[in-house]
């Protein structure tokens, strides 16, 4: 159980390091970058649907 505090502790520490510095270094996107990765998001999701259903029907 101890082992696991330190885990999570030492995960959480960096979290809160890492995510700073891509905010800040981070390059600044447009909104039409956005536009791009949306269109993909329901045939994606469709997929994954239709992975787990196999997965449970094999499984």
């Amino acid at each position: 159980m101890g082992t696991l505090i330190i885990i999570l502790a030492v995960l959480f520490l960096s979290l809160i390091v890492v995510i700073p510095l891509i905010e800040k270094y981070a390059p600044k996107s447009e909104g039409q970058d956005f536009s791009k990765y949306s269109r993909w998001i329901i045939p994606l999701l469709m997929l994954l649907l239709v992975a787990q259903l196999l997965r449970y029907a094999f499984g």
